[in-house]
């Protein structure tokens, strides 16, 4: 009778048996060399034990790919990860940009010829030119000159600083700040400088609503006539809009700029008397 042993030799000693039962080879020891008629180890079969299967299965690709990340970025600094969570403020601001600029560009309905309101747009650029800085600078300057009453020249020459203080402040916001005109708008306007190509502020709007203010506070008017310095002053903020020279920001940032520059004339007043004494000081 032949021996149990000489049936199944891998048994014996504890050497791995490598049979092909179930489809699969078996390892039942791994300590003891295997015998040199059996198959080598790495000529298993892959993928036919269940329990491989589900330990394959368990590890998701979404494990390995976190696992490889959380390894890969192991030595990454904080800073050159992608911020998927901007701050409420920087959306806020990107929303109000697009819709400022969206606007403006609907409303420049006189930046050309051939615009919806082309034909308006000669009545948009004289009031454009009553807004120039330098119309009031000269106007000003000669009724300074012409001036007989001291009253009259101490006005004229608080308005004449107002409008030196608005240049020197509109220029220096424009040059910090750097924001380009319009895309549409045509760069045909009157007396241009070199600081005239950014938009923010609109030194027209400043200039409107600060000498507005100054009129209505240190001229007596009538009724009719503060209703036209009010008019004047919204038609030459509008003007800078319609005809695509400003964005609607930049019209409204001015108006307000304007009207604390008023504030600042104010506390900055000279009078005859104090005139006098620095020209006598001076000389």
């Amino acid at each position: 009778m032949p021996s149990p042993k000489a049936k199944n030799p891998g048994r014996s000693g504890g050497s791995p048996v490598l049979g092909s039962t179930n489809g699969r080879y078996d390892f039942m020891s791994l300590t003891k060399p295997l015998n040199r008629s059996s198959p080598p180890l790495l000529l298993q079969r892959q993928g036919s034990d269940p329990t491989t299967a589900r330990l394959r299965a368990s590890e998701s690709p979404t494990r390995r790919r976190g696992s490889s990340s959380s390894t890969g970025s192991a030595g990454l600094p904080e800073e050159d990860g992608i911020r998927l969570n901007p701050s409420f403020v920087r959306v806020a601001l990107s929303s109000l940009l697009a819709i400022d600029l969206w606007l403006s560009k609907r409303l420049g309905v006189c930046a050309c010829e051939d615009s919806s309101w082309g034909s308006v747009r000669p009545l948009m650029k004289l009031i454009e030119i009553s807004g120039h800085g330098i119309p009031w600078l000269a106007g000003t300057a000669y009724c300074l000159y012409k001036s007989d009453s001291a009253a009259g020249q101490e006005v004229m020459l608080n308005l004449l600083m107002g409008l030196l203080l608005d240049l020197v402040l509109v220029t220096i916001v424009k040059a910090v700040v750097r924001r380009r005109r319009p895309a549409h708008n045509r760069m045909d306007m009157f007396a241009t400088f070199s600081v005239d190509r950014y938009s923010f502020p609109s030194g027209h709007a400043t200039r409107a609503a600060m000498c507005g203010r100054f009129l209505l506070a240190h001229l007596v008017l009538a009724a009719p006539l503060r209703v036209l310095v009010l008019l004047w002053a919204g038609l030459v903020g509008l003007s800078r809009v319609l005809l695509g020279r400003h964005n609607v920001t930049d019209v409204m940032f001015g108006f307000w700029m304007g009207y604390c520059q008023y504030n600042l004339v104010e506390m900055l007043w000279v009078s005859p008397q104090t005139l006098q004494g620095l020209l006598g000081q001076l000389a």
